[in-house]
């Protein structure tokens, strides 16, 4: 922050609340699918997405969880040997499998030298109550959260972009993950097709209204080799081009709708630059965090 000024709670302080260590995550690929790509609810996935553009190369290998895991650490280890880990299971949809291949993998992960718990990413559809029910008692014994994919409170949204769920789905998901005593995290994308800035501000005011402990925000990214890419290239759709100083005007607005106990994890995402077709500003995470703050703090 500038000058000691708190713009917003962010997740290093949410982190701070829970444990004493410092703490890193560790991304591991579980190699499952999901169900609007696999056929359960339709094909060929979210038109966005392409997990290449945010799994590192050490999640990406067909390695076990326990050598994910392990390279990760190597890889922190040299500069920050008294670090602490929390393996997160990212790509695709990580509660998507039969339960028993499940809990087989998330305890594998917490048997790992170093790795303190467990941050699962999936889809709001995709919390069966047995698998909840499992997961508040693993959260007894190591600290878990479960983070949903939400994307966007809006349902046309959600199914111009072949998501497969609804915003409902969203809520009751958080509401009953809340209820078994679980930290819950949101993930939204901003920029969608079709989303107005009062649409996506929007979206954050009907956030507030969960018991909702930590959201990553990021801009939409036009990535080579999606639906949504080659959409676009045909004329079907146009989706928003954010300059850097649009991108963050708009997200003073967030900080300064968003509920102020709910941690803000990340305003941006980065992908590999030739995977990239839009936005290219050429700026790190930090380099845009910077500049949000600046921008906070003159009160634009």
């Amino acid at each position: 922050m500038i000058m000691g000024e708190v713009f917003y709670k962010d997740f290093a302080d949410f982190l701070r609340g829970h444990f004493d260590a410092k703490m890193q995550k560790l991304t591991v690929n579980a190699h499952l699918s999901c169900p609007n790509r696999d056929g359960t609810l339709g094909r060929g996935g979210c038109t966005y997405c392409n997990n290449q553009s945010f799994s590192p190369a050490f999640a990406m290998a067909k390695l076990s969880v326990t050598e994910q895991l392990e390279r990760g650490k190597q890889f922190f280890a040299r500069k920050y040997p008294h670090m602490r880990y929390l393996a997160y299971f990212q790509a695709y949809t990580n509660t998507h499998a039969n339960i028993g291949r499940l809990i087989s993998m998330y305890e594998e992960a917490l048997d790992v030298d170093g790795v303190d718990g467990l941050i699962i990413g999936t889809r709001p559809d995709c919390m069966p109550q047995p698998l909840l029910e499992y997961l508040a008692e693993l959260n007894r014994r190591h600290w878990v959260m479960v983070e949903y994919g939400a994307e966007s409170a809006h349902d046309r949204t959600l199914e111009l972009v072949n998501r497969c769920h609804t915003w409902e789905q969203t809520v009751e998901a958080v509401q009953r993950t809340h209820a078994a005593g679980i930290p819950v995290g949101l993930h939204f994308i901003m920029g969608l097709p079709g989303e107005s800035r009062a649409d996506m501000i929007d979206t954050v005011k009907a956030v507030n209204s969960l018991p909702v402990d930590v959201v990553k925000f990021h801009q939409l990214q036009l990535i080579r080799g999606t639906r949504m890419a080659d959409d676009v290239a045909k004329g079907r759709y146009t989706v928003p081009q954010f300059s850097v100083t649009e991108y963050v005007d708009l997200c003073c607005e967030v900080v300064r709708t968003l509920r102020s106990d709910i941690a803000i994890e990340r305003f941006v995402s980065q992908s590999p630059a030739e995977l990239l077709i839009a936005p290219r500003w050429g700026l790190k995470n930090y380099q845009f965090t910077s500049l949000l703050h600046k921008s906070l703090a003159s009160g634009q």
